[in-house]
């Protein structure tokens, strides 16, 4: 199965197997891509045995850079840097997209300059400690409106620099999955409270990229689906959201842990958030990817044949090996 080509948006993908975004922090400091980095994607993509790979996650406003030498999608500046690097991934017919992020409360001061901000005055209760592990401030509805045109913008550099589609990053713990999780958006307003206002921002930033970028230019979405805590989000509530995600136009759902990050207390095993992407791909039309744990070509195609998700993600195993894939 994995050579079976797929559909995503208006692209096709000549490989199952996908390279999921894992962050190699080798930008300049002020997030511009570096030799170093072109070296390390084109000598994964140079297989063309990769149906994608998703470029590591790239912040769209200052106020939310996750961490030091992270790549930067901010500013105009960046563009033709970010199309050095999808040349390089192109070179081998592989397609690509770039994860667009805000990393919300989990921007640390001593690397933006600046508070941190999130749904609500809550300190992420994921470890390690992201951040500086204090209550970030809560975001108004003017900043909301800010921060959803800055996605907006980032998509329209991503196609400017020659990306195949976006992915809109809501896992791990950063700004969107702190909207999503009821662990930390304790809002009273719109954008709190039930699941579907807890997704308000999702909806919002969706139709601005969608109105920036058109109808035919892929979306995803990383979706930290269930947080694996007490009083965290659930698979139930991840299938609803697929389906929202789905309505407002999104390509694909790209599933992964919420604010237990991309690791399952307690499983080690291939594939092991299938119990919520089996789930949201019975729910969904649209394709549905899985990661975590997948170290063989066996791994893949068990996952597949078992309906655990139409693609797969690997990406330990490339971060350790680049030529993993030249055997696929």
């Amino acid at each position: 199965m994995i050579k079976q080509s797929i559909q995503v948006g208006t692209i096709e993908l000549n490989s199952r197997i996908i390279m999921p975004p894992v962050a190699t922090y080798q930008s300049t400091e002020d997030g511009k891509v570096t030799d170093t980095m072109l070296d390390y994607y084109g000598e994964r993509a140079k297989s063309g045995n990769l149906g994608m790979i998703i470029t590591e996650h790239s912040y769209i406003m200052k106020q939310g850079k996750a961490k030091a030498k992270q790549l930067s999608i901010s500013s105009d500046d960046d563009i033709d840097g970010l199309r050095k690097l999808t040349d390089v991934i192109h070179q081998s017919g592989t397609k690509a997209m770039v994860q667009l992020n805000h990393a919300g409360s989990a921007a640390p001061s001593s690397v933006t300059g600046m508070k941190a901000v999130s749904a609500s005055r809550i300190v992420l209760p994921s470890t390690p400690m992201m951040g500086d592990g204090t209550a970030p401030d809560e975001l108004t509805k003017r900043q909301i409106a800010e921060i959803v045109e800055c996605f907006a913008k980032a998509a329209v550099r991503a196609k400017e620099s020659g990306y195949d589609g976006i992915e809109i990053h809501s896992a791990h713990a950063y700004l969107l999955n702190q909207f999503y999780s009821p662990l930390t958006n304790h809002r009273n307003d719109e954008y709190g409270g039930t699941l579907d206002n807890r997704l308000r921002l999702h909806r919002e930033v969706i139709e601005a990229v969608r109105d920036a970028v058109g109808n035919n230019y892929p979306i995803s979405v990383r979706l930290g689906g269930c947080d694996y805590m007490d009083g965290g989000s659930t698979i139930e509530d991840s299938v609803y959201a697929a389906k929202v995600l789905e309505k407002a136009g999104v390509d694909m759902i790209n599933v992964s842990g919420g604010m237990c990050r991309y690791s399952r207390k307690g499983h080690t095993e291939p594939g092991y958030f299938q119990n919520m992407s089996s789930a949201i791909k019975k729910a969904v039309t649209i394709p549905v990817m899985l990661t975590g744990g997948v170290k063989t070509k066996d791994d893949a195609e068990k996952l597949l044949k078992s309906g655990a998700a139409d693609l797969i993600g690997v990406g330990r195993e490339l971060l350790k090996n680049p030529h993993w894939a030249d055997a696929l």
